[in-house]
């Protein structure tokens, strides 16, 4: 009898159904005795649609929670939403609706779009991080780390958008324009509120050592260089001469005719090159100048219209300005050099003053050679006389010391130690550690954030709020720019909790990042009447997996790893080092598709022909030619994106599943094409035939049977072992090749086929959950495979009988042979001078030796 035709349209309604019915994925605080396994995807923000590029994320941790449930763990698969942030206030300014509302309606359409998926979640966990119930927690736990001295407020340099009037992270300037107004940005000195994440600096580094093997390790070096910790000196170079203007004697403030100026530098090796000293535009001293000097304080302004990030100031022009006074050398003060402001300098680094060595760093070498400054090199590479130049670019490699006196003939190393010595000695400077990390500075000029619990009283300063949550007032209009919480009539005005006075709130809210810093350990008790349940943390935490794009690597992982030790400290959890593995996946792209207008065009309205190998697109819904565009991560902004429902209707989920973890490894983008889904579709059905074509009254031939027992447990073997190692597309191609043997083994039959079938339908549960619910009932199985136990082999009956071994001739590869497993190395040296690609190597010359290194490797040595 032929098989029937699987239906997912049918079948994945019936299986998520019948999951919801026995709220299958919910898991108890404390589960049930069995090991725990945390799996996590970094939360979605809930832009309105989801797309298969989002479906890659959550269908990978699906796989692992849904492997390692059926390996016998308690597994805790949460989901929740990142649901603060600017883009809801843009929606509401553009659509004239409230933040919230927008939020929570796209927040409904994405649970839908994620219920699509069948992913394996405990929706009874959910919440969402704009819910006061959520933040109100929040709130609670930036108290206790204020009255710890964690949280303070300062004068701060910031980006700011003139006409958002808003504080802008240094990824949104773009270009030197706000990314959303487009108006030139403008640096500001405002009052912000900070966390102390500097002071576990040491502790950051060192806990990376811990992560090693489970974190990539360009994630780790990533956070380790964002941290960016150095060992240097601090330099004091004196004032020699100095404009007249200068003020010398204000009682309580900088001489700045006097003072020496303080440099941090990590290379007090390379002093003796120093051919100029650079300020920020906005240290004290360039200031200063500047109120006498009207080219510098057009300078200080035209800087300040720049962003604020390195990457900025590293594209852009080095740019500076003289400002008329020459120093003194600290180790040869018979030398002066000229101080400049320049561009490239960070008030937030050090003291915002560096010493310009050209020859040694490429930076200053740029506004060296642009300014007609010395380029003297003072480090020669190996080898190299003293006449050794510098003349495209500056050498900042190893080398000896020259034309530095003391320090001549000395290595880079020591002579760093050296010259450190020297300065202390003289009293010119010291030995110092300095990095690169800033304290986080949290304010955030905005209505649709988790409001900041401090209260501003004229006679007792910063007091904490009372009363939590501090909530957002829901009357609030987005017609004029800037802040609506500065501008509401009453929310802001309050009594002084410590006095009574009439006070105001603090306006700022917090940054999205601090949302997601805690998000996972509230995760283990959402219903806690305290921020995070010590007894649930202590059960679920470490999260044993957490998934998420490489983008995130340094800032929302840093911040959750400083917040996780912060609050470790206040007693509030006991856990350090909030997760224990982390995989950063690849993207979904695809094409893109454009009309001569420039307008993007989707997927579902393009045909695309091929007329002897060239491609061409028109537009279905005009009829009009398309520009096929590159292939590119999906995107709402270009169109290139695939949904969900699509699949569904199309194809059905588990093809869509499948395609996405099968076409690459994960760790790495994989292009989406209808083709690739559509085999993917095939395979679904391959899968079902095997299964419904089965017959329990054939018992099959003993050989056939043995043999396909010695394959499921090989199948078993290498699927358990892809999915363990994040290879999911290798474990894929097992099963693919999987099928192909039981469909293959026609004279199998009996328990050995049933065997076989049922392990396939284990090993492909996770990827396809649908089609093994129903392939499970379909062999007559109790139950749901939901809650079968995972596939287990027998080593002997999974070990390969073939090996292959590389031949080596002298050393370099010049074939293979597959021989048994174990086979004497005597008769491996049969073989090998059989094969007659060997001879035709060996023509002419004498085969003095041959190693075999047993199931390894031959080598022949021959001449």
């Amino acid at each position: 009898m032929a098989a029937t035709r699987y239906d997912p349209k049918t079948a994945e309604p019936r299986q998520q159904a019948r999951w919801a019915a026995a709220d299958a994925f919910s898991t108890p605080t404390q589960g049930t005795g069995k090991p725990k396994y945390y799996v996590l995807e970094m939360f979605p923000y809930p832009s309105g649609n989801i797309h298969m590029g989002h479906a890659r994320n959550y269908v990978m941790g699906d796989v692992v929670a849904r492997s390692k449930r059926a390996q016998g763990f308690d597994v805790l698969h949460p989901m929740g939403w990142d649901a603060f942030g600017l883009p809801a206030e843009n929606a509401a300014i553009e659509r004239g609706i409230h933040p919230g509302d927008w939020t929570w309606s796209n927040i409904a359409t994405m649970r839908d779009q994620l219920k699509l998926l069948g992913l394996s979640l405990d929706w009874s966990r959910e919440f969402a991080t704009c819910d006061p119930a959520y933040y109100g927690k929040q709130q609670a736990w930036f108290l206790e780390l204020f009255k710890r001295g964690l949280v303070y407020r300062k004068e701060a340099v910031v980006n700011w958008d003139p006409i958002d009037n808003t504080v802008l992270a240094n990824e949104q300037v773009v270009d030197g324009r706000g990314w959303r107004s487009g108006a030139v940005v403008e640096k500001r000195t405002l009052s912000q509120w900070f966390l102390r994440i500097t002071d576990y600096a040491d502790d950051l580094i060192e806990g990376l050592k811990e992560l090693e093997g489970r974190w990539p390790d360009k994630v780790r070096l990533m956070q380790e260089n964002w941290i960016g910790k150095s060992q240097g000196a601090t330099v004091w170079w004196p004032i020699d001469q100095a404009p007249e203007f200068l003020p010398t004697s204000d009682a309580g403030q900088p001489n700045h005719a006097r003072d020496p100026i303080e440099v941090y530098t990590t290379r007090p090796d390379t002093l003796f090159g120093a051919s100029f000293l650079a300020l920020a535009p906005d240290h004290p001293l360039t200031k200063a100048i500047a109120e006498h000097r009207p080219d510098v304080a057009a300078f200080i302004k035209a800087c300040a219209q720049t962003g604020t990030s390195e990457a900025d100031i590293e594209k852009a022009e080095k740019l500076g300005v003289d400002l008329g006074l020459r120093v003194r050398h600290p180790l040869d003060p018979e030398r002066t050099v000229g101080v400049w402001a320049a561009n490239f300098v960070l008030s937030t680094y050090g003291s915002g003053a560096i010493f310009g060595c050209p020859a040694h760093d490429q930076r200053d070498f740029e506004f060296a050679t642009k300014y007609g400054l010395p380029i003297m090199p003072v480090v020669k590479p190996d080898g190299a006389g003293d006449d050794f130049g510098v003349t495209d670019e500056a050498y900042t490699g190893p080398g000896t010391i020259f034309r530095s006196g003391f320090l001549d003939g000395l290595d880079v190393n020591a002579a760093k130690a050296e010259a450190i010595a020297r300065l202390e000695a003289q009293d010119q400077g010291k030995g110092a550690t300095l990095y690169r990390l800033r304290d986080w500075g949290v304010s955030r000029q905005r209505y649709w954030g988790c409001p900041i619990p401090i209260v501003h009283c004229p006679k007792c300063g910063a007091v904490p709020a009372a009363d939590l949550p501090v909530e957002l007032p829901k009357d609030v209009t987005f017609d004029t720019p800037g802040n609506p919480l500065d501008r509401h009539p009453t929310w802001k005005h309050v009594k002084c909790p410590s006095c009574g006075t009439d006070a105001t709130r603090e306006t700022d809210t917090l940054d999205t990042f601090v949302d997601s810093s805690w998000y996972f350990a509230r995760f283990t008790d959402p219903t806690a009447s305290e921020p995070i349940s010590p007894n649930a943390a202590d059960h679920w935490l470490p999260v044993d997996q957490y998934i998420g794009g490489v983008e995130h690597a340094v800032l929302h992982l840093l911040y959750a790893r400083f917040i996780s030790r912060a609050l470790s400290d206040a007693g509030l959890m006991t856990v350090r080092e909030p997760f224990a593995g982390l995989f950063t996946q690849g993207m979904v792209v695809h094409e893109t598709y454009r009309r001569a207008d420039g307008a993007w065009v989707e997927p579902t309205d393009v045909e695309l022909t091929n007329d002897a190998g060239k491609r061409s697109a028109r537009q279905l819904s005009t009829g009009e030619a398309l520009t096929i565009g590159d292939i590119e991560k999906m995107s709402k902004s270009k169109k290139n994106v695939v949904a969900p429902q699509e699949i569904v209707d199309t194809y059905g989920v588990d093809a869509g599943r499948l395609f996405v973890l099968s076409d690459s490894p994960p760790e790495r983008d994989v292009q989406w094409t209808p083709g690739g889904v559509e085999g993917a579709s095939r395979f679904v059905q391959r899968v079902w035939a095997e299964v419904d074509g089965y017959d329990p009254a054939f018992a099959g031939e003993a050989e056939a049977n043995a043999a396909l027992v010695r394959e499921t447990h090989k199948a078993i073997k290498a699927v358990s072992e892809g999915i363990t190692g994040f290879r999911f597309n290798s474990a894929i191609a097992k099963l693919y090749a999987f099928v192909a043997t039981i469909r293959d083994s026609a004279k199998a039959g009996g328990e050995a086929k049933r065997e076989a079938l049922k392990a396939l339908l284990g090993l492909v549960a996770p990827f396809t959950p649908h089609l093994a619910e129903e392939g499970w009932t379909r062999l007559g199985e109790e139950g749901m495979i939901l809650d079968a136990p995972w596939p287990v082999y027998d080593p002997a009956l999974a070990a390969d009988d073939e090996v292959t071994l590389p031949i080596q001739v002298n050393g370099k590869r010049r074939g293979e042979i597959r021989v048994a497993r174990g086979l004497a190395p005597a008769e491996v040296e049969a073989i090998v001078m059989a094969d007659p690609e060997v001879q035709s190597r060996l023509e002419g010359q004498t085969v003095r030796k041959i190693v075999v290194v047993k199931d390894r490797i031959v080598n022949l040595v021959v001449g």
